[in-house]
Order: C-alpha cells, then sequence, then structure tokens
C-alpha cells in the first residue's frame, strides 16, 4: 500500500499541494465502449483465512453488479477456508470455482494465470481477507476503466477491518444464511487482551496512514497526473488484457520473480507503457491488518518493492531530468503537420492523455514520474537523514526536525479527516507518532539489504 514514507515534510507534500492548486485536466470523456456490456470475473487469492473468506463472499453477494465468475484460487491452505466457501456459496444459491493447491507459490502467479486463462474483461482481485464496504464498489470500478482507453486499473479507498465492521458484516442476509448452515464457523476469534492491544496499535497506525495517503497524498496526484503510482492490491480491477500483456512481456525476463508486492511492480509497469492507475474516492473496502508481530515483514514487503520497482523502471523514475526534452518535443509536435492532424481528427476525447509504449517512457518519462523521483528521494534521504543526526549527535537539529514534522503531520492529517472525525485524527495523529518514525528508521535496513541484494549478492529472487 504505502510506497511513500509517512514523513510530511517531503517533496510529495508539495507535490499533492500543487495538484489541488493546479485542477484536474477539464477534458469530458467520451469513451468508445458501453462499461455496462463488460464481462467482469473476480478473483480471490486465498491462504488460510476461514475466519475472513465468509465474509469476503458476503460482500460480494451484496454488489450492485454481480460478477461473470467467482474464482477462489486457494494457495495450499491447511484450514477450512475451501470448505466454507463452499458451504457459503451453497447456502446462497451462488457459483464458484475453485482451484486449490497442495503448496504456496504466491499471488503473482496466480494474476498471471488468471489473466491468461480467463475470457473477461476485467479481471477484478480480491484478497480472501477483505470486504468490500460499498455495495456499488465492483460497478464504480468497471464503470471508471471504460471511461478511457488509457485506465488501466481502478481501485477504492482502503481502511482497516474492524471487530465493530466484522459484525456489521456478520448481519448480512446471505451471512446469517451461511451461519444457520455452519453455526460453528469461526468468524469471531477470542484473543486476549495483549493480542486485542497489539491489534488495536497496528489498525491506529494503518488508519492514520490510510487517511493521510488515500485523502491528501493520492488525491493530489489524481487531481495533477490522473493516475496513482499504483493500485491497492487488495480490491483493484484491472483491464485483463493489459495484465495479459504485461506478464507476456515480462516472464521472458523476470519469470515470476518481480518484485516483493505484486500491485506495485503492476502498476508501475502499466504507466510505463502509458497507461493510468485510478483511485475512487467514493467507494471503500476494508482489509484485515496484520499483527504488531507481523508489520515489520510488511513494511519491508511494501517499501523493498518500491524500491525494486525503481530498479526495473528506472526510465518513471528519471523524468524530471527529461523535462526539456519532454516540452519540446510536445511543443514541436502540436506546432507539426501532423500532429494538428491528430489533434483534429481525434474524436475519442480522454484527459491526460499520453501516449502508449515503453518506448516514450525511455525517452521522455511520465508526468507521473515526478511523484515516483520524489517518493524515491523521501525514501532514501529522509531515514538517512535521521540517522546521520543520531549518529553525530546533532540532538538540537533532531529535535527541531522532528517537532516540526510532527506538528505539520498532525494538522494536515486533522484537515483531511471527514467532518465529525477531525479531533478523533488529530490525538491519533499524535499518538501514532512513535511508529511512523520506527516506520522511518525500518526503511534504512530496507535500503542497506536492497543494495545488497542488487550489488553484492546479485539475488533478485523477488516474489509474493
Amino acid at each position: 500500500m504505502a510506497t511513500t514514507p509517512y514523513f510530511v515534510l517531503s517533496p510529495n507534500t508539495a507535490l499533492s499541494i500543487v495538484g489541488f492548486i493546479h485542477g484536474p485536466d477539464k477534458t469530458v470523456p467520451t469513451p468508445s465502449e458501453d462499461w455496462r456490456q463488460a464481462k467482469v470475473d473476480v478473483v480471490i487469492p486465498a491462504l488460510n483465512e476461514e475466519v475472513n473468506i465468509p465474509l469476503c463472499l458476503g460482500s460480494l453477494a451484496a454488489q450492485t453488479l454481480k460478477p461473470h465468475r467467482i474464482m477462489l484460487v486457494d494457495d495450499g491452505s491447511t484450514d477450512r477456508t475451501v470448505e466454507y466457501a463452499r458451504d457459503f456459496c451453497k447456502a446462497n444459491g451462488m457459483d464458484i470455482t475453485i482451484i486449490q493447491r497442495k503448496a504456496p507459490i504466491g499471488k503473482t502467479p496466480t494474476l498471471k494465470r488468471q489473466a491468461r486463462e480467463l475470457d473477461s474483461d476485467v479481471e477484478f482481485i480480491l484478497d480472501g481477507d477483505t470486504i468490500l464496504e460499498s455495495p456499488n464498489y465492483i460497478e464504480r470500478v468497471v464503470e471508471e476503466l471504460y471511461k478511457a482507453v488509457g485506465v488501466a486499473s481502478a481501485c477504492g479507498n482502503v481502511l482497516s477491518l474492524r471487530p465493530r465492521d466484522r459484525r456489521e458484516a456478520a448481519e448480512a442476509p446471505a451471512m446469517r444464511k451461511f451461519l444457520q448452515e455452519k453455526p460453528q464457523a469461526a468468524i469471531f476469534v477470542e484473543v486476549g487482551a495483549l493480542r486485542r492491544f497489539q491489534m488495536a496499535v497496528t489498525s491506529l497506525y494503518r488508519e492514520c496512514l490510510y487517511m493521510f495517503l488515500q485523502r491528501f497524498v493520492y488525491r493530489g496526484q489524481m487531481t495533477f497526473f490522473g493516475s496513482i503510482s499504483h493500485p491497492v492490491g487488495c480490491a483493484v480491477g484491472y483491464r485483463r488484457k493489459y495484465v495479459q500483456e504485461l506478464f507476456d512481456h515480462y516472464e521472458p525476463i523476470l519469470g515470476d520473480d518481480l518484485t516483493n508486492s505484486e500491485d506495485i511492480f503492476i502498476g508501475f509497469a502499466l504507466i510505463n507503457h502509458g497507461y493510468r492507475n485510478i483511485q475512487l474516492p467514493d467507494v471503500l473496502c476494508r482489509s484485515q491488518e496484520p499483527g504488531i508481530k507481523k508489520l515489520p515483514r510488511q513494511f519491508y514487503m511494501w517499501s523493498s518493492s518500491f524500491l525494486q520497482s525503481c530498479f526495473y523502471f528506472h526510465s518513471l523514475t528519471a523524468t524530471p531530468f527529461k523535462i526539456f526534452k519532454r516540452l519540446r518535443h510536445n511543443r514541436e509536435f502540436e506546432k507539426s503537420p501532423e500532429g494538428k492532424e491528430a489533434i483534429n481528427k481525434r474524436k475519442i476525447q480522454e484527459p491526460y492523455r499520453e501516449p502508449f509504449g515503453d518506448e516514450y517512457t525511455d525517452l521522455y518519462g511520465r508526468p507521473i514520474g515526478w511523484s515516483i523521483f520524489m517518493s524515491l528521494v523521501e525514501k532514501i534521504a529522509f531515514p538517512s537523514a535521521l540517522i546521520v543526526m543520531l549518529f553525530m549527535r546533532m540532538w538540537i537539529g533532531l529535535l527541531i526536525t522532528v517537532i516540526a514534522e510532527s506538528v505539520l503531520s498532525v494538522a494536515i492529517l486533522t484537515a483531511v479527516a471527514p467532518s465529525g472525525q477531525k479531533l478523533n485524527f488529530l490525538w491519533k495523529g499524535i499518538i501514532v507518532t512513535p511508529i511512523r518514525y520506527s516506520a522511518l528508521l525500518f526503511d534504512f535496513v530496507t535500503m542497506l539489504r536492497f543494495s545488497a541484494d542488487v550489488w553484492i549478492k546479485k539475488d533478485k529472487r523477488w516474489r509474493k
């Protein structure tokens, strides 16, 4: 999820503010295809999700746009994930296709195989630990995908799946039918006080992170560039043929070892080709958060995947250094006879229109590359600066930096929070400050490991 360090005194903060001031592309789209005719297949990758899979399927049952096919890809579960999925669908008259593996192979091969084997227009990926809170989630995603040929992925906002969200989801009619058949199903797991506290800490941190990224950073990127760097992988719709073409291109080069988080690599690959990744602010999903003991591993997975994707798609990262070449090319094209003719003949209007092709990116970069470059600067410079100040015992400079950044971060978090929750997020922002700084320092460890993989061990076996 988080490719941007949650450090607010940053270039990306400035970029998002510029985006809001600049405003969106006012071109009114004139799509050539009707999204209502699109065939949607839902693919659910799952591994030991018996407590979540009924809720996940229950949220699918409530969707206003019914999928053509629901496919559960069980990646070697040792619990009752498959049993509960079958029983839920039987109780509610839903068709489901189940692929059951003997041992885990990862999420990336799952996406690749289904992109090739399915015949749908839209491949909707829904993690087994995620529920779609908005009943029109899939409908809005498909509608957005078909607004322009350049839109390759679309997702909504994501928040943490809290115990009260589980209770509310369990009251849905489809869940009641399932629980009548399976009253012993472990939808609610009893945990001790320490475990509840750990889950609360994780949820609190991630809630603040989601709020800052989605309602400020990503919204600024969407306004300025018409895209974010990558979709949220737990509930995202892809134009299936685009994903298939992506894997057909990169499999001979990288196999299944793309990065440690498949959604970041896919998102980078799509924008490298000129496509866009859309985040919709009006629909919401909720995902089960990892326990506090698993949080460091999640930090590593997301942070390392961002660095790995920058390594593979260095032309995107180098976009700011190609700005004059890009501006000169655009001016010459608009003035040329063939450029004027192309613009005048354009019947299908598309906001944020970009030429397709990796070759164009190599020469001129992409506008969203500015955000990726700034995120890379943040990820490298900020943890390094904190480490240097600690080792050099620059206590005054470190204290001023932490106080100024914390005040600004809490102020922005409070400002972007929904009405009625601003005071709540004011206190949450203050409480999570130590966790944010721990994550920043952990990024320094991730950089060292990434550097060792690339330049010392030459080990690029990166796969989720």
